[in-house]
């Protein structure tokens, strides 16, 4: 049940909605190698898409200025979600495969330091993270193959 509250402050009203009260959530995303070039991107999933279907990504953010080590922040009303970090070197906007045409060649991070291995991608329900766990803020190490 969404709950509404209406104040009214010197003549106007400001209503708050306590279900849709976006919290703050700060990724910090460590070892870039900023040698290798291109973007960093980090993208917040629902249950659907994650971790392969990009374009079914609830909030994305990228950039090309490169650290070792960057924080990003999002303001997020989702009560569980997971995070993938991709270092898109090559900027082609997909995850470069490796000569097997199965592993990544580029590096990605995973929340709940989940990691690609022999049987694919991390699935959802061991990536996701509450959103009492995200208040202290989320740490994601990007790793190489």
């Amino acid at each position: 049940m969404k709950k509404l509250l209406v104040i009214f402050i010197g003549g106007f009203m400001i209503l708050n909605t306590a279900i849709s009260r976006a919290t703050e959530v700060k990724i910090q995303v460590s070892g870039i190698d900023t040698k290798r070039g291109g973007n960093i991107a980090v993208m917040i999933f629902g249950k659907n898409g994650f971790p392969k279907a990009h374009d079914k990504a609830l909030f994305v953010q990228e950039t090309n200025s490169l650290q070792e080590t960057m924080s990003f922040v999002f303001n997020l009303t989702l009560k569980e979600f997971a995070v993938k970090v991709w270092h898109d070197e090559n900027q082609d906007g997909k995850v470069t495969k490796n000569w097997t045409g199965i592993y990544p060649k580029e590096g990605l991070g995973f929340s709940n330091s989940q990691k690609v291995g022999f049987t694919g991608p991390p699935s959802y329900k061991k990536s996701k993270v509450s959103k009492k766990q995200s208040l202290s803020g989320l740490k994601i190490s990007i790793r190489y193959p």
